[in-house]
């Protein structure tokens, strides 16, 4: 018996290193989108010098099938262009007895410096609340989360302030119509960059949607950035604040005592 067990127990020690070998079967990859974007912008940075007064950025794709377009609802798209997130604190002040004083505030753990929304047609015809609550694209959902210990019962007043003042800064906007889709497949959108900006990485996400539903997004970064003087001087006063001041008072001084001379000589004369 053991005899004739031998040569079975043989092959399948054989054929354990053989099937060792084998690679594992390849994972399915992921279907893609039926539509695509395939898109650019004009330009993928954008310097600030000391006569910056804002800029634009044209944004343009088209719409990649590889069959007829889809009949059903027409195609939309939506352009997010959000510049870096901040921690802030809203703050509530009210008039008691002839003082301002605050009675309340809320930590907000980030907003964004500058956020824009522009889209074909109006949002809320568009973008269903589940799909924007997923990829929070409209300006409500664009504050992230609160930090800190509430301090007061109902948080939504200071975030609506926030964006009430952004909107009056021009960081805030929405766009409902600023982009134009040319047969459902070539698209543009021309977002103007106020003069108010800060350094960092600007994310531009791009939403391809149909019957309310996000099928595809692009995503595609901008450096703003100080440039010349400008950035010399910004360096300057967050690397080596104790030069910055004395180089500031410095030129307050000579300044001060420029002035003081000119005016004497014309006073003689």
């Amino acid at each position: 018996m053991r005899r004739a067990l031998a040569p079975l127990l043989a092959l399948v020690l054989l054929a354990l290193p053989l099937a060792a070998q084998q690679p594992p079967p390849a994972l399915p990859s992921p279907a893609l989108p039926p539509e695509q974007i395939v898109a650019g912008l004009s330009r993928d940075d954008v310097d600030i010098t000391t006569s910056f007064d804002g800029s634009e950025i044209i944004i343009y794709g088209a719409i990649k099938r590889e069959s007829r377009i889809p009949q059903g609802e027409p195609l939309d798209v939506i352009v997010v262009v959000e510049g870096p997130s901040q921690a802030l604190t809203v703050r509530h002040k009210e008039r008691r007895l002839g003082i301002w004083i605050n009675t309340g505030r809320v930590s907000i753990g980030s907003a964004p410096s500058f956020y824009v929304v522009a889209s074909t047609r109006p949002l809320h015809l568009i973008l269903t609340p589940e799909e924007d609550q997923r990829y929070r694209v409209s300006i409500p959902l664009a504050m992230r989360a609160f930090a800190g210990p509430m301090e007061v019962e109902d948080a939504v007043p200071y975030t609506e302030a926030l964006i009430r003042l952004r909107r009056a800064a021009d960081l805030y906007r929405q766009d409902d119509g600023a982009v134009r889709l040319a047969e459902q497949t070539l698209f543009r959108a021309d977002v103007r960059l106020p003069a108010n900006l800060i350094e960092g990485y600007y994310s531009t996400r791009i939403f391809l949607l149909r019957d309310g539903k996000v099928i595809d997004t692009f995503r595609a970064p901008i450096e703003v950035r100080k440039v010349g003087l400008e950035r010399w001087l910004y360096r300057l006063a967050l690397g080596q604040p104790f030069i910055y001041g004395i180089m500031s008072l410095a030129i307050a001084v000579a300044a001060g005592w420029g002035a003081s001379a000119a005016f004497r000589l014309v006073k003689r004369s």
